[in-house]
């Protein structure tokens, strides 16, 4: 892959490599490679790490990426839409320094003992002469018969450790017994009855332990270098769902603030009109009145005239209508309504809050489809009266007690059945039909419930359920049990699960109603999902319990 990068850093790299003591070379091991750089071939500088999980010097993956419109891996050749943005992977780099730090320490320089004037680095080491030699002093050791049967290692730079101090022989070989190293004179003396074998035998075991731990380690580091990518994944996805609820929300309040002007302009409009019909109805009274004033005052004048004549005749004459006063609208009958908003407000204030509740549940519900989990039936665990459909999504009670094994995990008087995957963090929902059903079960189980037996049902036993009896009696077992009262039918449940926050909540997925919730709860083991058809009772219980695909 060294091809992306430009041939002065490729120069420079190998140019490093042949003379610093850090760079790698075969005999730094396996861990070398998983520290090696794909495009320079050297040790990590500055490493980061690439969204595929592969790991690169900064400085080689920018100069990949620096006149490309496409970012893409130079290892697997992932192509990435949006440049990601490059982190120092700070653990990956502090291994890095450790490494480099050790096998600096492992290169000390070892010089010819032989040389007089300029030292020369040695070649090895000949433990009976006790003495280091380079390239050109070593030469009578290559040739001489003599010399060639000498013990020739590595150069050392303490020839005292590798000899015998008591018998003036090479230390080449090993006492298992008292984990030591000693020369042959020593298996005639102290460690004659012990068990001693070639130093080289010794180390090659060595080797092999400790290439087995190095690969043990290796494993380790790469175990934690993903969990750190891990978490960096977890945290992208969290700030992405964080994101999404932000703008649901965003998404919420302004269709709720636009639902509150809506209908303050419905207000102020009905407020209006009514305004208006008052008033009109106000002018209507007043002409109706003044014209009423007008006529009793024209028989009033009338009457005053009469009241003062002489002529007896014309009295006697006149129209008895006149006797007694005319007709009129009895206007005690007739109230005056100043509040003329109130009626209005509170329909109007009706008909928000109705739209506040619509809007709040159509955003719980679309919060938790989105932990939807696809629930099956575990047939291990099932009552040996339960029946359950061959694509383990429906169970009823059927009236044959069924031939099972007695395993540990199934109920044997209880007649529930549980889902087949359990949970041991974050949420999950998912939906159950109980159409036609007199009585029922549902919830959620800890892993080690009781199974075997008479049960109560409660949290205090690892059970979180709410229950229907006799057609309609709703209850939740929160020991003690709570009556719920609810004014429509489920005709099917919902039931969503926080297990950070400890919550159990269920629901009525048709009317979008809240059932009931078990708030402040502490988990420890997986939860698992728990389904009881109940008895048939003479058949009228016999509908199924149905997991349903959640819309």
């Amino acid at each position: 892959m060294a091809e992306h990068l430009p041939t002065s850093t490729k120069l420079t790299r190998r140019q490093s490599m042949e003379k610093t003591p850090s760079s790698m070379s075969s005999s730094s091991g396996p861990l070398a490679e998983e520290l090696q750089c794909s495009v320079c071939l050297d040790v990590f500088t500055d490493p980061v790490s690439t969204p595929c999980g592969h790991n690169f010097c900064k400085n080689c993956l920018n100069q990949c990426w620096k006149n490309s419109q496409n970012c893409i891996c130079p290892l697997c050749k992932e192509t990435f839409s949006k440049r990601p943005d490059l982190k120092i992977n700070t653990a990956l780099r502090q291994v890095v320094q450790l490494f480099q730090e050790k096998f600096s320490l492992s290169k000390t320089e070892v010089l010819c003992d032989i040389c007089d004037e300029r030292k020369i680095k040695a070649l090895k080491t000949c433990l009976m002469c006790q003495t280091s030699y380079c390239k050109t002093h070593l030469e009578p050791h290559q040739r001489v018969l003599s010399l060639k049967k000498h013990k020739l290692m590595d150069p050392v730079e303490n020839i005292n450790d590798y000899i015998c101090q008591k018998h003036e022989r090479p230390l080449d070989l090993f006492c298992r017994d008292d984990q030591t190293r000693v020369c042959v004179f020593c298996t005639d003396g102290d460690h004659k009855t012990h068990n001693t074998v070639a130093l080289e035998e010794e180390s090659k075991e060595k080797k092999t332990q400790l290439m087995k731990t190095q690969k043990d380690m290796q494993h380790m580091i790469q175990d934690r270098i993903k969990k750190i990518q891990d978490i960096k994944h977890s945290a992208e996805l969290r700030k992405k769902s964080t994101e999404q609820e932000k703008a649901a929300n965003v998404e919420l309040f302004s269709a709720l603030m636009q639902s509150i002007e809506r209908c303050q302009a419905e207000l102020l409009e009905m407020m209006e009109e009514k305004q208006k019909a008052a008033e009109k109805q106000d002018e209507e009274l007043i002409q109706e009145l003044q014209q009423e004033i007008t006529e009793l005052t024209m028989r009033n004048t009338e009457l005053d005239h009469l009241l003062h004549t002489e002529d007896h005749l014309h009295l006697l004459q006149i129209d008895p209508a006149l006797c007694s006063p005319p007709h009129t609208r009895n206007w005690s009958e007739i109230s005056m309504n100043t509040d003329v908003s109130v009626e209005t407000l509170r329909r109007a204030l009706t008909q928000l809050q109705e739209t506040l509740d619509e809007k709040l549940s159509q955003t719980v519900f679309r919060r938790m489809k989105q932990y939807a989990v696809d629930v099956m039936l575990d047939p291990d665990t099932a009552h040996p009266y339960l029946i359950l459909s061959d694509d383990g999504k429906q169970v009823r009670t059927g009236d044959i007690k069924q031939m099972l094994p007695n395993n540990p995990e199934r109920f044997d008087i209880c007649p529930g059945v549980l889902g087949k995957e359990g949970f041991s963090s974050g949420r999950f929902y998912f939906e159950v039909q109980v159409m036609g059903k007199t009585d029922w079960d549902l919830g959620v189980v800890r892993q080690s419930i009781n199974r075997k037996g008479k049960i109560t049902v409660s949290p205090k036993n690892g059970f979180w359920t709410v229950a229907l009896r006799n057609e309609n009696e709703y209850r939740a077992w929160a020991g003690p049990s709570v009556s719920l009262s609810l004014s429509v039918k489920p005709q099917k449940v919902g039931v969503f699960v926080d297990y950070e926050e400890g919550l159990v909540s269920f629901y009525d997925v048709e009317s979008r109603s809240h059932i009931y919730s078990f708030t402040g709860q502490s988990f420890t083991e997986k939860l698992y999902p728990l389904f009881s058809p109940c008895p048939s009772h003479k058949g009228k219980n016999v509908a199924p319990l149905i997991i349903s695909p959640v819309k």
